[in-house]
């Protein structure tokens, strides 16, 4: 009888832009100040990818490049290319098709999938899937947003928040029962009224009064997004934990997805975990949407160990939300 395969993370990689856009730097370009957005948001900088003709694959290709590299393997091994990502190059072909010819994965699919920041969570199920079903062995996920293409920098509400970056994981099977272990994922879609981009879409293609109106900038109603998402956030990893027979102290790391520290702290807190365990990196980087979650991965990466379990959390835009239970497969 053969054994069940499951999808470990093999490798990590990750990008981000050199470029840094402080809050001191924001103090000069809207009505705002450091202070303010750190003790609102625990951010103090985030990362921004300048350049003609830079784009969200322009940040996929490093870090899947760097990815192949520590697991000493070539592109070209890499069965399908998944990319989490709210900001494709364009609307079509898919980012996940771009890169791959950037990269030369030439026996790669892929496919984007558009989930806001619980995209990166949404794309590992999909990955986990490909591998569990025994039809590939190399399936790359990437969560990658070049948010400053959609945010308004005269909207205090929300440049304060966003940043850019993507990173990257590597799934292959496993018979030892390592890697993904449970995902619980949601969506409810009376959430697009609160967190969205008005035009551009078939609803409200682009044109000269779409443009003028300042529609194709992210919106955001701040108080009614927090407050779903602690909610969503913290029922879904306590979920996760019940289902799984878990409790915080069986929990090696929480992986939240960096978009406010008060859901962050509230998340834990939920799930019995004092922040010592707890990935965060939202001073840094602020929020990369679907890049949050591999991009925390990415940076611990060393300190990890085989057999440690890890919950990876997300809450963004739809609304949509998940958490996903991994028990690592590999120390550094």
């Amino acid at each position: 009888m053969s054994k069940k395969i499951t999808a470990a993370i093999t490798a990590v990689g990750g990008y981000v832009p050199e470029d840094k856009l402080t809050n001191f730097d924001l103090e000069k370009m809207v009505d705002t100040n450091d202070e303010w957005i750190r003790t609102r948001t625990g951010i103090s900088e985030r990362r921004i990818l300048r350049g003609e003709g830079k784009a969200t694959s322009d940040m996929v290709v490093p870090a899947v490049r760097q990815l192949c590299e520590k697991r000493g393997i070539s592109p070209e091994e890499i069965d399908c290319l998944i990319v989490g990502t709210v900001t494709p190059d364009m609307v079509f072909p898919s980012t996940a098709n771009i890169a791959c010819d950037k990269l030369g994965a030439k026996n790669a699919w892929g496919f984007d999938v558009s989930a806001a920041c619980s995209g990166f969570l949404y794309s590992l199920t999909q990955g986990a899937a490909l591998i569990e079903s025994g039809r590939y062995k190399k399936v790359v996920v990437c969560g990658a947003d070049k948010m400053s293409a959609i945010v308004d920098y005269t909207d205090r509400a929300t440049c304060i928040i966003f940043g850019d970056g993507a990173g990257a994981v590597l799934l292959e099977p496993n018979e030892e029962g390592y890697g993904i272990q449970d995902s619980i994922l949601r969506s409810d879609g009376s959430g697009s009224n609160y967190l969205h981009m008005k035009a551009g879409g078939s609803l409200k293609p682009a044109s000269i009064e779409t443009v003028m109106a300042k529609e194709h900038f992210a919106y955001q109603e701040g108080q009614a997004v927090f407050k779903f998402a602690v909610k969503g956030m913290a029922d879904v990893s306590a979920e996760l934990l019940e289902r799984n027979k878990l409790t915080g102290d069986d929990i090696a790391w929480l992986v939240p997805h960096q978009a406010n520290l008060r859901i962050i702290d509230a998340t834990a807190s939920r799930m019995g975990l004092p922040k010592e365990k707890v990935m965060i990196n939202i001073e840094k980087y602020g929020n990369t949407t679907a890049g949050t979650i591999p991009l925390c991965l990415w940076e611990w990466e060393s300190r990890l160990n085989k057999g440690d379990n890890i919950v990876l959390a997300a809450f963004g835009g739809g609304f949509t939300w998940g958490a996903t239970l991994v028990k690592w497969a590999y120390t550094v």
